[in-house]
């Protein structure tokens, strides 16, 4: 018989741990050995035969070359494990070992389990957290939810204090990774403020420190070099790990292996002493690295380390002395110590696997999403569409447009990461928009929406406005990118935030000034043959300068002849205004619809004029641009701005020139209302001749033409 319940499941890099609700408080189930957590370790015997957990790690010496452990660095990649001609993902070695962990949990209950929630690191981008559901399915568990291992160990610290008010910081240092994540506890709300953390950074890295130390003590005392001899590292590894624990209650270690290797004159022993002090020389740059994410964590959340009422360690590693006292020095303030640091986790997913059975009804958890998502835009630049520490779940549209006249398909270049350059980032998915109408370029408008579930997992969608063509896709894992790679993008964004925003203001520059001459060249089609050719040639002359800049490539020149080119263009409109001329008679009573083609014409009193036309698009892309960039602003003041647009744009479908100037007042005023509220005073604003393409509605790259 199959049970109802959820379990939760802390699936860890080292160790791993499983808890169910038993009586309304959360408990942990104890494996098969009798311990209450579980190593991360999957053997293979050279008879086939498969051990997890306690079993395979104490043969891992012995069988080193076919003992798997920490793969869950790997998830989300594409690295394989060879086992007798047999290709395993990290999907299929972690299944494994969430079925011993579902085992465990089905002897205790005494009845099948189906169901369960599965943590992983806050960090973890959308390709991991999709690999760790595909390891849960592969072990015969229906994954009700992914949760963050900071935001389960907060709902475990507070599930017994949901009528407190706290702000508490989670710092979760495992086996293989680190987390930082902000919350704020208010009457059975756990809100993560914001979250930051290290993929690759956890107590695997503090253990190397003493194997590399080992290693050169023993090269010292025998001149033997035994960094390649795996079964002399495998002893080694299990050795400094009990010594890291040892030096968390003891200031000093021995270290005794004898028969380490052999060589002409006999077999070579080690024996030696490690104090903390030396361990905590060998480790400061790894606890040094702990500082950046929890200042980022902090600066994102506005919030100052006095600020941080609670702080709570999560993870064996935050045992260790120095971790501590980084912590103690950095908030003035001890750790709190009321959570078992290797158990919290799992306790906080049976949690939440109680909320989702409807067992726990008055808390409710407000997650976020670790790193910023967005799209590949013209110039190779990566727009975001949602922001880092954006509260899930949620969903976000933007409006794009093409570059080339003529466009039929675009390519939506899926992104994850923190820097402005687009091939610096993850990369997600790929896939095409086709069947747009032709169209001169920047008029069709695409409509580009993320989704993110409660899982943190993406679904996106394109849709052509014109034509109502959709196309949606749900992320699936496909990368060819190192974990190394994933794990330095905000990082690199700090080092290369100069180069960036230089790239970033290159390729701006050069997509504004593209969609300027296009804008002119459909200005002087229009309306060329209704002003005096000096005014014309003026815009002719500022055009085929800023087309000889774009060949050469100089972001100065080419900033000032587009300026030029600009200023030429509003004196081609002011002319339009004055000159009086008309395409149709006076006593025309049909109304003109706005067309994307072919001049606007000008009917009786109150019929849409050009130079109104002009102001018009202007101030709609004005607003367009300014609420892509500033999408964290007050959202009732945005919406506000984006209905005004509407009725604006509904306004110049009607071609009534009262109706558009009442309209483009009232636009102008929630406007300059919007970027009073944003501080936005020292930006420039996007010109009136400037397109889509100008201001934060990028174009797509790709796509035929």
């Amino acid at each position: 018989m199959t049970s109802d319940r959820i379990i939760g499941i802390d699936l860890g890099t080292t160790f791993s741990c499983v808890a169910i609700m038993e009586g309304g408080s959360p408990v942990i189930v104890q494996n098969s050995e009798g311990a209450r957590t579980t190593p991360s370790v999957v053997a293979f015997t050279k008879s086939g035969e498969r051990l997890v957990g306690e079993l395979g790690k104490r043969q891992a010496v012995t069988n080193h070359q076919r003992t798997i452990q920490s793969i869950k660095r790997e998830m989300g990649t594409n690295y394989r494990v060879n086992i007798d001609g047999v290709d395993n993902s990290p999907e299929q070695i972690s299944a494994m070992i969430l079925q011993k962990l579902k085992a465990d949990a089905e002897a205790y209950l005494g009845e099948a389990i189906s169901r369960a929630v599965i943590t992983v690191p806050a960090y973890f981008n959308d390709l991991q957290r999709q690999a760790t559901r595909d390891a849960g399915q592969i072990a015969g568990l229906d994954v009700m939810r992914i949760i963050n291992e900071p935001t389960a160990s907060a709902l475990a610290y507070g599930f017994n204090r949901l009528s407190e008010h706290a702000t508490i910081l989670v710092f979760d240092l495992g086996g293989g990774t680190f987390d930082v994540s902000i919350l704020e506890i208010t009457d059975g709300v756990f809100e993560v403020k914001a979250t930051s953390g290290n993929n690759r950074l956890g107590g695997d890295d503090f253990d190397q420190t003493i194997i590399d130390w080992l290693v050169e003590e023993f090269h010292t005392a025998t001149g033997l070099d035994i960094s390649g001899d795996l079964m002399a590292r495998q002893r080694l590894k299990e050795t400094a790990e009990k010594a890291k624990i040892e030096l968390s209650s003891a200031i000093s270690t021995e270290v005794n292996l004898p028969f380490l290797t052999a060589d002409a004159s006999g077999p070579r022993h080690l024996q030696t002493a490690l104090t903390r002090t030396k361990f905590n020389e060998l480790s400061r740059h790894l606890v040094e690295q702990t500082l950046g994410p929890l200042s980022q964590a902090l600066e994102d959340a506005g919030l100052a380390p006095d600020d941080i009422e609670h702080i709570i360690l999560v993870g064996g590693s935050t045992r260790i002395p120095a971790v501590q006292d980084s912590i103690r020095r950095f908030f003035g303030k001890d750790p709190s110590k009321s959570v078992n640091p290797d158990e919290a986790v799992a306790l906080g997913a049976a949690i939440q696997a109680s909320i989702l059975a409807g067992d726990v009804q008055d808390v409710l958890l407000l997650d976020v999403t670790p790193l910023s998502l967005g799209i590949e835009t013209a110039g190779g630049l990566f727009t975001r569409i949602i922001e880092r520490n954006t509260t899930i779940p949620t969903s976000r549209t933007m409006t794009f447009t093409t570059t080339e006249d003529g466009q039929t398909s675009v390519e939506v270049h899926v992104l994850q990461g923190e820097r402005e350059v687009a091939n610096a980032n993850m990369s997600l998915a790929k896939f095409h928009l086709a069947g747009i109408p032709p169209a001169p370029r920047s008029v069709p408008k695409i409509e580009v929406t993320f989704d993110i579930d409660a899982d943190g997992i993406l679904h996106c969608s394109a849709r052509d406005h014109g034509s109502g063509i959709k196309h949606s896709i749900t992320v699936q894992r496909s990368t060819g990118l190192t974990p190394e790679e994933v794990e330095t993008l905000q990082k690199e964004a700090e080092q290369f935030a100069d180069q960036d925003r230089h790239t970033k203001e290159k390729v701006s520059t050069t997509v504004q000034a593209e969609s300027l001459y296009a804008e002119a060249e459909r200005t002087i089609e229009k309306y060329g043959d209704r002003v005096e050719k000096s005014v014309v040639e003026k815009v002719k002359r500022s055009m085929l300068a800023v087309k000889e800049a774009l060949q050469r490539e100089n972001l100065e020149e080419l900033k000032s002849l587009k300026a030029g080119l600009d200023v030429a263009l509003l004196e081609l409109g002011r002319a339009i205004h004055t000159s009086g001329r008309q395409t149709v008679q006076p006593t025309a009573k049909k109304k003109t619809n706005l067309q994307e083609s072919g001049p606007i014409e000008l009917g009786e009193p109150g019929q849409l004029k050009p130079e109104l036309l002009i102001q018009a698009e202007a101030m709609i892309n004005e607003a367009e641009t300014f609420i892509g960039q500033n999408s964290a602003l007050d959202a009732i003041l945005i919406d506000r701005l984006a209905k005004a647009g509407a009725v604006m744009k509904k306004a110049l479908e009607g071609g009534n020139s009262e109706t558009v100037r009442a309209e483009l007042s009232t636009l102008n005023s929630i406007l300059q209302e919007c970027k009073r509220t944003a501080g936005n005073d020292k930006k420039k604003p996007v010109k009136g001749g400037d397109s889509l393409d100008a201001g934060r509605q990028k174009s797509f790259s790709g796509g035929d033409s």
